[in-house]
């Protein structure tokens, strides 16, 4: 068995934050306060975690990855109170060392959960607590150390001027040995008249019953930071924000002017890629050397391969190919594959379909649900019609084939390699390839018929 655990404390409720939900589903960087966390946890090699879930439990379920275990914390009552709730997890990990640590503490990385591990093993540490040193600890639980050890940790409302005076804080976050965890929570009396149990107080039933109680410098300030407030969570936005920027600096990525720029941590983007003002860059996107993205564009779980142009656009899951060109104020939704070359002009929407090599969709044109050739010409206007009222059905596209402006191809329907569709028309059958389809009414002129109809109006 793994000797490393975790129990994460997400059962606080976003009251101040004026939510229905839990505090740790406020998004950083368009992710889960949580979700930071659980990546934190298992990016320093922790698989067996356990999440300490309250009355917002549903939506936290949501996002835990397969083999995430929960706990129930029906009433707040403190942190100890919290990871008491945990106790069937812990049972079964006496010989482990657990990391606690709170749901809404996005910035503590990888390194400083090993940093803090391996000053736990080397000390043989029944407890090693995670500091932290800020300019400006108000707020935040002292470290007073004394021996090579802590002492305690003191409240700031409990301390004096000397106490208050000390920059190491407490970060919220500790390492135990598994076994003397239990132990010293069977023995946390309630620290208040609201019956709450507080974690800090294991530190000093430890030490009492003789056990050795070490802190680790993780020496970054942000560690310690986590949000109460909107306000609060602005800030975690902007350091995580300006994080990432720093990141892709360093990697080569070009972002003139950052003015409405937002970009997932997730998200890999290659040197020489230029970034525009007003773009948001969600989630797992993966774009390649040389692409313009922006200004005003959004991108989501999107991949685009090496030149590709994306101006004032949405992609949506999808995938592009190289040199690929979209926009302005077009919008490629989930599950499309656009091949290399292809260029969507504006005002086009595209959904779950697959566009080939070098394929013009020039503007204002719905494809849905299509399987398109290369070399392609859409006309302007065109619609694949995808949806009867009750299914969806698909069209196919040869290569080479021309649509005519304002032609409507009706699914279930097959255009031929190389053939054409005359301007408005409206195509129920499989076209041959090769083919020239007509499908519209003759012309009928009636001279003077229009004259004679604002005669009997009044008009003339």
């Amino acid at each position: 068995m793994d000797q490393r655990c975790a129990v994460i404390l997400a059962a606080g409720e976003g009251r101040r934050m004026r939510t229905e939900g839990a505090k740790a589903m406020c998004q950083v960087l368009f992710r889960p306060m949580l979700g930071w966390v659980l990546d934190n946890c298992t990016g320093a090699g922790i698989n067996q975690i356990c999440v300490v879930v309250g009355k917002s439990a549903q939506e936290v379920y949501g996002i835990l990855p397969q083999g995430v275990t929960t706990a129930v914390q029906d009433r707040r009552l403190g942190t100890g109170h919290a990871v008491r709730c945990a106790r069937e997890f812990l049972e079964n990990r006496r010989d482990a060392d657990i990391l606690v640590t709170l749901g809404d503490s996005p910035f503590l990385f990888p390194a400083v959960i090993q940093k803090a591990y391996d000053l736990h093993k080397a000390q043989d540490n029944a407890v090693t607590v995670v500091s932290s040193r800020v300019e400006d600890p108000t707020g935040y639980g002292r470290i007073l150390r004394q021996g090579g050890q802590v002492a305690a940790i003191v409240e700031d409302r409990d301390g004096d001027d000397a106490t208050r005076a000390i920059k190491e804080i407490n970060a919220g976050t500790y390492w135990f040995k598994g076994g003397l965890l239990l132990a010293a929570l069977d023995r946390l009396i309630p620290a208040n008249d609201q019956g709450e149990l507080y974690l800090t107080d294991t530190l000093e039933i430890l030490r009492k019953m003789g056990y050795r109680v070490g802190a680790c410098d993780a020496g970054d300030s942000r560690i310690a930071l986590g949000a109460n407030t909107r306000r609060e969570l602005h800030t975690l936005n902007e350091i995580a924000r300006e994080m990432v920027f720093d990141r892709l600096y360093d990697g080569g990525v070009d972002i003139p002017v950052t003015d409405g720029v937002m970009i997932s941590a997730e998200a890999d983007i290659a040197p020489g890629v230029r970034i525009l003002p007003g773009t948001l860059i969600r989630g797992r996107c993966q774009i390649g050397a040389d692409c313009v993205v922006g200004p005003n564009s959004v991108l989501e779980d999107a991949v685009l391969g090496e030149g590709c142009v994306v101006r004032s656009s949405y992609i949506t899951r999808s995938v592009l190919g190289r040199g690929v060109t979209v926009g302005p104020f077009s919008q490629i939704r989930p599950d499309c594959q656009i091949a290399d070359g292809v260029k969507i002009g504006d005002f086009v929407e595209v959904k779950n379909s697959r566009v080939g090599e070098k394929t013009a969709i020039a503007h204002l044109t719905y494809v849905g649900d299509t399987d398109c050739g290369a070399g392609v010409n859409f006309g302007c206007g065109v619609v694949t019609v995808n949806y009867n009222g009750v299914t969806k059905n698909r069209t196919t596209i040869g290569d080479g084939a021309f649509i005519g402006c304002n032609t409507n191809l009706v699914a279930p329907v097959t255009v031929g390699q190389g053939a054409y569709t005359a301007a408005g028309s409206t195509v129920t059958v499989d076209l041959p390839p090769d083919s020239l389809c007509i499908a519209r009414s003759r012309e009928t002129i009636k001279p003077g018929a229009a004259l004679k109809y604002r005669r009997q109006k009044g008009k003339e």
